[in-house]
């Protein structure tokens, strides 16, 4: 059977390389300060996704992000990668979302994009570590849910079977479709690249990336409409501009410190074996292990 897939992948700060200017004053993250990548489980259901459409063929699999406009890039990552096709959800309106108004916003476009049979995302992004976009969605959608996915055993006769990964152990489960399931970071990890994508698609750009071509590639991008990225705005989606942005977000981030450990004192000890076990003790008695 062909399916609709759709990919929820967010770009995200390399919160390796968080700064002093991380943060604004209003609570809000300053991307313009960090380097942005792909959210790494996001592309673990990617993975996932591209099983499905190998597994099932005449299967689609659509890309669907929400952020800047420059977020296209995460987009075409899964398009080199073996997605089908993508959509960029930007809008000055929906930026300094949380969770509930982040949510709301991608389940309409999710709405808008209709004829779905499955919505795959990451567990959780490395910005928030929250956890809570998947199953919103999903409650918003009115449909099941599968989370902590670790990967898809089976899709026949209208119904999906996920190996779930948990503290205490592994479970399978059945949900009927259409149904979301986030995945886990612990999932297969995504294919690289297909060179063969990479030349194919390098141009592919959403219409605000459009005006930084050169006339040369703008013909060449009017000539291959597989190269236009969607782009949909808030008004689009028709979203409720209450629930979307700051309006629509009930979290607010009251304040912000910067927190720098800083070693107070130092010890030096050899290699002989009373001094590494008396280290121990030192260190099971401060409660710093055992």
């Amino acid at each position: 059977m062909s399916l609709n897939i759709i990919v929820l992948a967010k770009q995200v700060p390399d919160t390796r390389n968080v700064g002093k200017d991380a943060m604004k004053e209003d609570g809000t993250i300053n991307r313009a300060a960090l380097p942005a990548i792909f959210n790494p489980e996001d592309l673990n259901a990617l993975e996932q996704a591209l099983r499905l459409k190998d597994a099932n063929p005449g299967s689609t699999v659509t890309m669907l992000t929400m952020g800047l406009p420059r977020a296209a890039e995460v987009v075409r990552e899964g398009i080199f990668r073996g997605a089908d096709t993508g959509i960029v959800l930007t809008d000055r309106a929906l930026g300094g979302a949380d969770t509930l108004a982040t949510s709301y916003s991608l389940a309409q476009a999710v709405k808008k994009i209709g004829n779905y049979d499955i919505v795959l995302c990451g567990r959780q992004a490395i910005d928030g570590d929250t956890a809570q976009v998947g199953p919103q969605i999903a409650e918003k959608l009115g449909i099941p849910q599968v989370t902590y996915a670790e990967e898809i055993l089976d899709l026949k006769d209208g119904k999906v079977t996920v190996k779930r990964r948990l503290e205490s152990g592994v479970e399978t489960v059945k949900a009927p479709l259409p149904c979301v399931v986030t995945v886990n970071g612990s999932a297969a990890e995504c294919r690289p690249r297909n060179a063969k994508r990479v030349m194919q698609y390098k141009y592919a750009v959403s219409p605000s990336e459009m005006a930084k071509l050169s006339d040369e590639q703008k013909a060449l991008v009017e000539k291959r409409p597989g190269l236009k990225l969607q782009e949909w705005s808030a008004a689009f989606v028709e979203a409720d501009p209450q629930q979307i942005g700051m309006a629509g977000s009930p979290t607010k981030v009251k304040a912000i410190e910067n927190v720098v450990f800083t070693a107070k004192e130092c010890l030096s000890i050899g290699n002989e074996d009373d001094q590494i076990e008396c280290l121990i003790k030192d260190l099971i008695a401060n409660h710093t292990i055992g």
